[in-house]
C-alpha cells in the first residue's frame, strides 16, 4: 500500500526520500516543478532526484557531507538541492551576489566535494582569478569540457540510492548569511528542525490537494525554503521564478491557479503599484507569506484590501530562536506588530548587560523555539557569541533586534541592535524616524542610518526615495519629519537618492549607506 504523505508527516521524524517517492507513486502525473522554461511531473522529478542521489554516493559523498549549489533558480537547481537531502548529505545553496573570492570560501567551508553550477557563474568564477577549492563541477545548463552536464553526469535509469541513515541531529542545509563583508557564516539547520518547520504544513493547507506555490526569491534563501520544502513535502506543485517581474506574476499566479506564495514586502509594494493589478484574477489564492524585511502597517492593509486570502507575516531568523506570526487578516490593530511567538516559540527580552526585562520594556529580543540552528558551520565562537543562557542554563538565540513585548504577547520591532543609534547617551531606534519620513508627502522609500559625530557620538542621517515624477524639498522635509521626533531623535541630513540598495530578499543594506553617507562627511 502506497505511503500516505500527510499521515507520515504527523510522524516526529521522516525522511524527504520516502515522501518523494510516495508522490511518484501516488500522483505520477501531476506537475511538481515548473520554471517556465522545463515542467517535471512527480515521477520525473522522483526519478531525477534518485539517479542524482545515487551518482552523489557513487562519487564519495558521506552522510551529512555538504553539496554546494551555485546559480539561477531553475527546475534543476531544485533537484539538485533535494538529490543531496535524499542522498544522506546536505545542502549547500551559495549566494549568487556574493564575490568570487566569498564563494570560494564558501565552498571551503562548506565541506562540499561537488559543485553543482551553471555556465554563468562558472565563467564569472574562473573569469576572477580566485584560487577555488578542488571541488567536482557538474553543470546545470550546459555541458563544458571539464565538466559534465548533470542530465549525463547522473546514475543509469531506474538507480535508488542508498539509505544512510541520516538521523535527526544530521545536518540538512547549510545556508550562509548575506554578509557584506568577509565571508558569511555558514548556518546549519539539523534534519530535525528541518522536519519541524515541513510538519506543520498540514494547518496552512499544504496538505490539501491541488496546492500550487508561486516562488519568485531564490531558492538559496530561507525565505524561500519556508515555502517550497512543504510544498514538495506535502506533494503540491511549485512555480518558480528566475527573477521577479510583476507582471510576469501576475500571469503565472492566473493561469497556475496559485494557492501560496512568499513575498518580500518590496515585491508586494511593487505589485500594489502595478498598473494593471487589479485585471488579473488571484481568487485562487489562500495563503500569502511575507518575511525578511519591515513591513510596514500601511501595505499590509493594503494588501489585505487588494490580494484574496490570508497574509501571514511570519518573523524569524535564519538561524532559529523564536518563529512569530501575525495573521494580518485577523488582526487589524496589530498591523504594526510582527505577531505573537508561535508553535511553541518562546520570546522576550533582555537589556544591554543581557539581563531579563519585564513585558513592555525595550531591549534586545531573544528566543527559543523547536527550530533553532545547530550552530554556525565551523565557527563555534560565532554560535556562543550568538546565544543567551537563561537562568535555567538553557540557551536561547540572540534575535539581534530591539523591540518589546506588548501584554497580548505582540510583539513590535524597533530597529535591528547593530543599528541602533546612541547619540549623546541616548538610544535612538531608526524605524521610529524611517515611519516619520515615509508619513511625509512624496516620499516613496525612506532608511536612516548612524554615523560618526564628534558632538554626540552617533548622529542619525536619512535617506529618501522621492514618489514618481514628485521633487522633494530636504531642508524643508527634514524639518517637518523633526518637528513630528523628540528632540534627541532628530536627523542632523537628509540625501536624496534615486533607490535604496536592497538584497535579493528586499532587506535594506544600511552598511552601504553608512558608508555612502561617511563618504559625504570625512572625518
Amino acid at each position: 500500500m502506497a505511503l500516505n504523505p500527510v499521515t507520515y508527516l504527523e510522524q516526529p521524524f521522516g525522511q524527504m526520500a520516502e515522501l518523494i517517492n510516495a508522490h511518484a507513486e501516488n500522483q505520477p502525473d501531476r506537475i511538481a516543478l515548473d520554471d517556465s522554461e522545463e515542467k517535471l511531473t512527480w515521477a520525473q522529478t522522483a526519478d531525477l532526484v534518485n539517479r542524482v542521489a545515487a551518482q552523489l554516493q557513487a562519487d564519495g559523498l558521506k552522510k551529512g557531507q555538504a553539496v554546494s549549489i551555485l546559480g539561477t533558480t531553475t527546475v534543476r537547481y531544485a533537484i539538485a538541492y533535494l538529490a543531496a537531502i535524499v542522498a544522506g548529505g546536505c545542502a549547500a545553496p551559495l549566494t549568487t551576489s556574493a564575490t568570487p573570492k566569498q564563494l570560494a570560501n564558501m565552498m571551503a567551508d562548506s565541506g562540499a566535494m561537488h559543485l553543482f553550477v551553471d555556465s554563468a557563474k562558472r565563467a564569472e568564477l574562473f573569469d576572477s582569478g580566485i584560487d577555488l577549492p578542488p571541488l567536482k563541477h557538474v553543470m546545470l545548463d550546459v555541458a563544458e569540457d571539464d565538466a559534465p552536464l548533470m542530465h549525463d553526469w547522473m546514475a543509469a535509469e531506474g538507480a535508488m540510492p542508498k539509505d544512510m541513515g541520516a538521523g535527526p541531529k544530521d545536518p540538512f542545509n547549510i545556508i550562509y548569511s548575506s554578509g557584506t563583508t568577509g565571508t558569511p557564516k555558514g548556518i546549519v539547520h539539523s534534519r530535525q528542525m528541518r522536519w519541524y518547520q515541513i510538519a506543520v504544513g498540514e494547518s496552512t493547507g499544504y496538505g490539501k490537494p491541488g496546492k500550487v506555490s508561486l516562488l519568485s526569491t531564490p531558492l538559496y534563501s530561507n525565505t524561500t525554503l519556508a515555502v517550497f520544502l512543504p510544498t514538495m513535502a506535502y506533494g503540491g506543485t511549485a512555480i518558480l521564478m528566475r527573477k521577479f517581474d510583476c507582471k510576469r506574476w501576475l500571469e503565472l499566479a492566473q493561469e497556475n491557479r496559485v494557492s501560496h506564495t512568499m513575498l518580500v514586502p518590496v515585491q508586494y509594494q511593487r505589485l500594489m503599484d502595478f498598473e494593471g493589478f487589479d485585471d488579473y484574477d488571484l481568487s485562487s489564492l489562500t495563503h500569502k507569506y511575507c518575511t525578511s524585511a519591515p513591513f510596514s502597517a500601511e501595505l499590509k492593509a493594503e494588501v489585505i484590501k487588494r490580494m484574496p486570502g490570508g497574509l501571514i507575516e511570519v518573523y524569524s531568523m535564519t538561524e532559529g530562536g523564536v518563529v512569530c506570526i501575525l495573521l494580518a487578516h485577523a488582526h487589524p490593530d496589530k498591523l504594526h506588530t510582527v505577531g505573537i511567538a508561535w508553535g511553541g516559540s518562546e520570546v522576550i527580552t533582555v537589556d544591554e548587560d543581557l539581563n531579563r526585562l519585564p513585558r513592555g520594556e525595550i531591549g534586545e529580543l531573544v528566543g527559543r523555539s523547536q527550530t533553532m540552528m545547530s550552530g554556525y558551520q565551523n565557527q563555534p565562537e560565532k554560535t556562543e557569541e550568538a546565544s543567551w543562557y537563561d537562568e535555567n542554563g538553557d540557551r536561547w538565540q540572540r534575535m539581534g533586534d530591539i523591540g518589546k513585548v506588548d501584554e497580548d504577547g505582540f510583539i513590535t520591532l524597533m530597529g535591528r541592535s547593530k543599528d541602533m543609534i546612541i547619540s549623546g547617551g541616548f538610544n535612538i531606534y531608526p524605524r521610529d524616524l524611517e515611519e516619520a519620513l515615509m508619513a511625509q508627502p512624496d516620499v516613496a522609500d525612506a532608511a536612516v542610518v548612524g554615523i560618526a559625530s564628534r558632538q554626540w557620538g552617533e548622529t542619525p542621517v536619512g535617506f529618501v526615495v522621492a514618489e514618481a515624477g514628485a521633487s522633494l524639498d530636504l531642508e524643508a522635509l527634514r524639518e517637518a519629519t523633526n518637528a513630528q521626533l523628540g528632540k534627541t531623535q532628530r536627523l542632523s541630513e537628509l540625501h536624496l537618492i534615486d533607490e535604496l540598495p536592497r538584497s535579493h530578499i528586499g532587506k535594506i543594506l544600511k552598511t552601504d549607506l553608512r558608508e555612502l553617507a561617511e563618504a559625504q562627511n570625512p572625518k
